[in-house]
């Protein structure tokens, strides 16, 4: 396989990592009850305070705890405003994406494209010289491969342990979570500020690895909030299909790259071609659930009837039963 081939495909990896962990962690977050709408401010917040930081520190490290803790802070006026106020976390969400937008914007002004510090790739030894596969996944920086083990590690914790199985209690079945002895409301804040610490680690996960440096406006973060928030309904809530979208996603982000090294389309079109994408990919995962879809399923020959069906039936998800829904009864 030729070098750009495989160039492109390991990109494709890197470009997936910080949509895959915020859509991971709003994951968790709707998992819980809860819709945390901020993501997009968060993540453009995070990505700046995490480079500045890293910036006036000379530590990596710092800059990554910076960026986690934005997006623990501004998950927890989520979680306080919908579930001790009872306020609509539609409402609140929206306003703090476009607060924490702008906020970026204004504090960030001094720092614009200045030369910061930045994850080296970290080749791993022996893997990485497997053909095709090595150059792929095993050169790269270490945030994906922690990506890697993060994957497996929330997908084990969600549907095979103790505490996963009361994370979906309490956002499916609340008042029976709560009659098992399940502190309802305490559990949404610990797992609403945990997802928002996950998406607070996107930011600079940008800025300081895969974007590399703060651009303000041109830094190319407007908008991909609400991409990891269409991957999360994409992915059923199940990580690892949030994960398989995140990858489709990095693809097109690669596609939008190397098209525009090699047409004359105009880079904006590029940038935002994968947003009406999301949106059709949406519409394809409910499309399953419309009663026309049923009559002309029931219209066509079996074969290709069955075909269809199956595609709409594994496409087709269904939100926790409880989400948005504020808990009563404590």
């Amino acid at each position: 396989m030729e070098m750009t081939t495989l160039t492109t495909l390991a990109g494709i990896v890197e470009f997936a990592v910080p949509v895959l962990f915020a859509a991971i962690g709003e994951n968790i977050t709707e998992k819980a009850g809860l819709i945390n709408l901020s993501v997009n401010g968060t993540i453009i917040l995070s990505a700046m305070g995490g480079f500045v930081v890293a910036l006036t520190t000379s530590s990596i490290l710092l800059g990554f705890l910076v960026g986690a803790v934005i997006g623990a802070a501004v998950a927890a006026i989520v979680a306080y405003s919908s579930i001790t106020l009872k306020q609509s976390q539609v409402a609140i969400g929206f306003v703090l994406a476009m607060l924490c937008r702008d906020l970026a914007y204004f504090l960030g002004a001094p720092f614009t494209n200045k030369p910061g510090i930045f994850l080296s790739k970290v080749p791993i030894p022996y893997l990485v010289d497997i053909p095709i596969i090595g150059p792929i996944f095993f050169n790269h920086s270490l945030v994906v491969y922690a990506s890697y083990l993060f994957i497996i590690i929330a997908y084990v914790y969600v549907f095979k342990t103790r505490p996963g199985l009361m994370l979906q209690g309490i956002g499916e079945k609340p008042a029976a979570a709560f009659a098992r002895g399940a502190n309802v409301k305490g559990l949404r804040y610990l797992y609403t500020i945990t997802g928002g610490a996950l998406i607070g680690l996107a930011g600079p996960m940008y800025s300081l690895a895969v974007k590399i440096g703060w651009a303000g406006q041109l830094s190319g973060l407007d908008g991909i909030g609400w991409i990891a928030l269409a991957i999360t309904i994409f992915g059923g809530w199940n990580p690892l299909r949030v994960a398989i979208g995140a990858y489709l996603f990095g693809g097109l982000q690669q596609l939008g790259i190397t098209l525009q090294s090699a047409t004359n389309i105009p880079i904006q079109i590029l940038q935002a071609a994968p947003f009406p994408l999301m949106i059709f990919t949406l519409l394809l995962v409910n499309v399953g659930r419309a009663d026309w879809v049923d009559r002309e399923l029931a219209a066509m020959p079996e074969r290709p009837r069955k075909v269809l069906s199956k595609i709409l039936h594994a496409l087709r998800t269904s939100p926790p039963s409880a989400i948005g829904v504020p808990f009563e009864n404590e």
